[in-house]
Order: C-alpha cells, then sequence, then structure tokens
C-alpha cells in the first residue's frame, strides 16, 4: 500500500494546488471584469466577452474538474487511513474543506451572474472576496503539516492577524491606485 498511497497521496496535492490556482485567479477576472462594466461602449463589450470566455474556460477547464478531483482523491486517501478520522486535526481540517466547498459553491454562483452581465458586487469586495481561499489555504496547510489542534489558538490569532494584513494591504493598493490615476 506505501507506494501506491503515495501516488493517490500526490495526485490529490496536485489537484488541490490547481483548484486553488483557479480559485485564486477568478476573482481577479470578476475584478476585471466588473471594472469594465463602468467603461464606455465598445470597450465595455469587447472586455466583458473576452473576460466571460477566460473565466469560462478557467472555471470549466481547471477550476471545477480540480475541486472534483481533489475530493475524489482526498476520499480515496481516507478510505486508505481511516485512523485519520480518529484524530482532532483531520476534524478541524475536514471543516475548513467544508468552508472551502461552501466558497467555491458562492463563487460559482459570481461566476454565473457575470457570465450574464450581473453586476452585484464592486470590485473592492471581490479584491476582499478573493483573500476567502488565502486564508482557508494557510490554516489547512498548517493544519496538515503540524497535525495538531491543540495549535488551534495560534492557528486562529495566526489567521486573525494573516486577514488584518490583507486587509491593510487591499487599502494600501487601493490608495496607490487612486494617487497614480490622480497623475
Amino acid at each position: 500500500m506505501g507506494e501506491y498511497y503515495q501516488y493517490i497521496k500526490a495526485l490529490h496535492l496536485i489537484f488541490v494546488i490547481t483548484w486553488f490556482a483557479g480559485l485564486f485567479y477568478i476573482p481577479r477576472l470578476f475584478i476585471y471584469h466588473i471594472e469594465a462594466s463602468q467603461k464606455p461602449a465598445p470597450e465595455k463589450d469587447i472586455l466583458s466577452k473576452q473576460l466571460q470566455l477566460m473565466a469560462r474556460r478557467l472555471w470549466q477547464i481547471i477550476t471545477w474538474p480540480s475541486a472534483i478531483l481533489a475530493v475524489f482523491f482526498a476520499i480515496w486517501l481516507l478510505v486508505l487511513m481511516p485512523e485519520w478520522l480518529q484524530q482532532s486535526w483531520m476534524h478541524i481540517k475536514l471543516a475548513f474543506v467544508l468552508l472551502l466547498i461552501l466558497y467555491h459553491l458562492k463563487t460559482h454562483q459570481i461566476f454565473k451572474q457575470l457570465q450574464r452581465d450581473e453586476i452585484k458586487y464592486t470590485s473592492r469586495f471581490m479584491r476582499i472576496w478573493n483573500e476567502g481561499a488565502t486564508l482557508i489555504l494557510f490554516a489547512v496547510v498548517f493544519l496538515v503539516i503540524l497535525k495538531s489542534a491543540f495549535s488551534w489558538v495560534f492557528g486562529v490569532v495566526g489567521i486573525m492577524v494573516l486577514g488584518i494584513l490583507l486587509m491593510l494591504g487591499i487599502r494600501l493598493y487601493k490608495r496607490i491606485r487612486n494617487n497614480n490615476n490622480e497623475v
């Protein structure tokens, strides 16, 4: 089972990475689409169609298949190593995975709206939304590497600090961007 297990683990990791790549990039496309919707025609129409195409390809060819395969290989790993389900760190990790799936589904809803040119969110909201996957990634990686639910208190504080730093970074970026637009 040792070599067989390593192949399944490698495939799981590959699809987790490509899933997160899609989750990191799709909100950027959403931001560009939202900002393009505020431009005059024909620029708005050209950009919107191109961004919809890029988002559709990313979402349907990379992100969704990667999500499905990452979950499939994760379940396979749990079948091979059922004792992990007895460990508290795995319970917390699975809670974050559930949160990630909910994040993915909400992102899918936003994707569908933008495919119909329904703009319901601001680009600022999408910049903040983009950090959701980052926070989940940090939490899951530290849980898997440390395999410790005891360090959970430190992890929560760390995630909060990371979230604050990300929000400050978004504000700083907005300020720099506004200053550059004024020049």
